[in-house]
């Protein structure tokens, strides 16, 4: 017959579950309400091609949503008595929001001129094989966004300029980062199709503690 674990272990080792779950959970609250304006703005204008650079401003409070998730989840620590993940949610929130901001706007405004391009190539009179290298183009700039508000949890004194580089650096010397945010990518835009987006605000956490490990383990943050 195997030992049998302590009580005392499985006490503590189900307390850090539960502790780890409560942070889960209150983070995709938080990240809820963070990206509700764009929830909002996305069901009222809907999938026009017309609305596309109003989405984009209405996704403008994504970006500093998911950073403060992200700083969130890696300011969890194993002390069972540190149990404010709201407070780390909103501290994250103030701190990184103006850095956030700097990555992420411009990567709305490219995305937006992208997609514009990609929906009106007849009109543009240019050949459609120009669809193939404009996606390419959009799916880096998905993974690129993606490590670079990473970083900016992991380096929150980091300035906006040394993140974009980094993260760009990350991207092309670091294949298994790459190919692991491109399946989180792809697992994140299967629930939007699949469900909706409000099943992908649900999966956040989980989706982003997974980025956040990525790039812990696969990039090089120092």
């Amino acid at each position: 017959m195997g030992v049998r674990p302590e009580p005392r272990i499985l006490d503590s080792r189900v307390a850090r579950a539960a502790a780890m779950l409560h942070r889960l959970l209150t983070t995709g609250l938080w990240t809820l309400t963070a990206c509700s304006p764009t929830v909002a703005a996305g069901l009222a204008l809907g999938g026009d091609v017309s609305n596309l650079p109003l989405l984009a401003v209405a996704a403008l409070p994504v970006g500093p949503g998911v950073a403060a998730a992200l700083s969130c989840l890696h300011a969890h620590r194993p002390d069972l008595a540190d149990l404010h993940p709201s407070a780390d949610y909103l501290r994250a929130w103030r701190a990184l929001a103006s850095v956030s901001l700097r990555l992420w706007a411009p990567f709305l405004a490219l995305l937006t001129v992208l997609a514009i391009n990609l929906t009106h190539l007849d009109v543009a009179g240019v050949p459609g094989w120009w669809a193939v290298p404009l996606t390419l183009i959009a799916v880096a700039a998905c993974l690129w966004a993606a490590v670079a508000l990473t970083l900016t949890a992991l380096s929150p004194d980091a300035p906006a300029s040394v993140v974009a580089r980094r993260a760009a650096y990350q991207l092309m010397c670091r294949p298994g980062l790459s190919l692991v945010t491109a399946v989180l990518l792809i697992v994140a835009a299967g629930l939007t199709l699949a469900w909706s987006e409000a099943a992908l605000l649900i999966a956040s956490p989980v989706l982003l503690l997974a980025l956040l490990r990525s790039v812990s383990f696969l990039g090089e943050t120092a």
